[in-house]
């Protein structure tokens, strides 16, 4: 009989395409992975891998048994969240993330209300960026991710996952109290054109959407100083670095010597949950997201 936990490490090698990733997803080390598919093989009787200069790939009898490895893992998902949908209760652990502003925005609440009100579940949670949220939920070490994109870029998502609004987060601009323009009850991105900007790193779905932005209307962006989180570029603008975006959720307290202006574009970015299809019937899941729905809910009355 084939053993679960070595199919659930040959669909992490599909899935990562290496050993020391597949080691990361599975929270293993690099060893435990050889170990594991020395024994797989062992099993079915035939190569599962084979070198590829430094490191490993599927043999065509892998391919075949991780598509069915893929199968076989959902299918015990399904059965999972059917006995927990069918004991109709809110217990044993769920692993969530969300990107820094959001759990600082939404999880103290959140998160305090699952405590109170459901004591039988566990929550463990994160700060991971959007990408690495998506990753760890369709790979089954998350069952829940915070996630968010813009009004004028969406995060492509992969099939398999369902997604449910908490809000709509409105983001202003973060300029030094001194600055020429602090003073004005909104601007325009134009205004902006020559100023220094605070973003975060290269390559995150927020710079790169800051960097589209501001192109697409017609300002080729001076980039300062880069930093991941919010409060971290808010208190770069305080200094009279830059300046930056600064969205409503989990931004407060602002720092001395910082003021907000509203954007004439009224820019604003989606602020969502995702999780796998086949956990849908989880009331573990369902009982988080009608919490983080309550703060969201709870943010988006505080900035009307």
């Amino acid at each position: 009989m084939l053993n679960l936990e070595r199919l659930r490490t040959l669909d992490a090698l599909a899935r990562h395409g290496s050993v020391s990733g597949a080691a990361e997803g599975l929270h293993i080390t690099t060893s435990a992975v050889s170990q594991q598919m020395s024994k797989l093989e062992r099993e079915v009787g035939q190569r599962l891998l084979a070198k590829n200069g430094r490191g490993v790939r599927l043999t065509d009898a892998g391919r075949l048994l991780a598509e069915h490895a893929a199968r076989i893992l959902s299918q015990v998902e399904l059965a999972h969240s059917d006995l927990e949908a069918q004991r109709g209760q809110v217990a044993g652990e769920l692993r969530v993330s969300a990107f820094p502003t959001a759990a600082r925005g939404l999880f103290p609440a959140a998160l305090g209300e699952l405590r109170e009100r459901h004591p039988a579940l566990r929550v463990r949670s994160r700060e991971l960026e959007p990408e690495q949220g998506i990753r760890g939920v369709v790979r089954g070490d998350l069952d829940l991710a915070v996630l968010l994109d813009w009004y004028n870029k969406p995060m492509p998502l992969p099939d398999g996952l369902v997604k449910a609004a908490l809000l709509d987060d409105p983001t202003d601009v973060a300029l030094p109290a001194g600055h020429r323009l602090a003073g004005r009850d909104e601007l325009d991105l134009a205004e902006l054109s020559e100023e220094e900007w605070i973003t975060w790193g290269e390559g995150e779905f927020c710079h790169e959407w800051l960097m589209f932005t501001l192109r697409s209307q017609g300002i080729e962006p001076v980039v300062g100083h880069r930093a991941a989180e919010t409060h971290t570029q808010l208190c770069l603008v305080a200094a009279g670095l830059g300046v930056c975006v600064a969205p409503l959720l989990g931004r407060d307290p602002l720092p001395e010597g910082v003021v907000t202006v509203p954007l004439r574009q009224r820019v604003r970015r989606h602020v969502f949950v995702v999780w796998r299809a086949d956990a849908d019937r989880r009331p573990s899941i369902r009982a988080a997201v009608q919490a983080l729905r309550a703060a969201g809910e709870r943010v988006g009355a505080s900035a009307a």
